[in-house]
């Protein structure tokens, strides 16, 4: 996708994720909404056929509107969320079902006065780990964060922590690629 089309469809998400946002706030139905993002982010990481129905125009608006209310029902997502993907099916815009996940999560971390750190580990973190990096975090940024976990070996080790635009890249990699970068200044 080019960049507009994927500024395209953030913008749609966005408009999404507000309306829902605002109906789960005024419904005060918040913490559900967050699990039912939960359920979705699992399936759009582990089902083909799930990505493939929201994204293939060869399912017509009624195939995806049956799909979608019945996947809604055996996730038991909330009535607020059901609702929103009937009409993103309606509408043949659950391709942007991804954005709005993440647009949603902003929303929601925003008005718990939270942000999310999108850290890459060489390997994984203990639960331990992860609440000292937030302690860590939130002393720094001065708001609760919420950790993103991935796990990247090519690091070798250490962490690229990522808050809002503030990037810290403190890997063996990048320290490897810098020194490799001053000896052939210096040769």
């Amino acid at each position: 996708m080019d960049v507009s089309g994927a500024s395209i469809s953030t913008g749609i998400a966005q408009r999404y994720a507000t309306a829902v946002f605002e109906l789960a706030r005024d419904s005060k139905q918040i913490a559900k909404v967050e699990a039912d993002l939960d359920q979705i982010e699992a399936a759009l990481a582990g089902s083909d056929d799930f990505r493939a129905m929201i994204t293939s125009p060869i399912y017509s608006r009624d195939e995806q509107a049956t799909a979608v209310k019945a996947l809604a029902a055996k996730m038991g997502l909330s009535e607020t969320m059901t609702g929103a993907l009937g009409v993103m099916a309606g509408k043949r815009r659950l391709f942007v079902l991804p954005q709005l996940v993440a647009a949603l999560r902003e929303a929601i971390a925003a008005d718990k006065g939270e942000v999310t750190a999108d850290v890459t580990a060489a390997k994984a973190m203990t639960k331990a780990q992860q609440d000292k990096l937030a302690k860590a975090l939130k002393a720094s940024v001065g708001k609760d964060v919420k950790i993103n976990l991935a796990v990247d070996e090519s690091l070798i080790g250490g962490l690229v922590v990522k808050v809002g635009s503030k990037m810290i890249d403190s890997s063996i990699r990048s320290r490897l690629n810098a020194l490799q970068n001053s000896m052939k200044e210096v040769g």
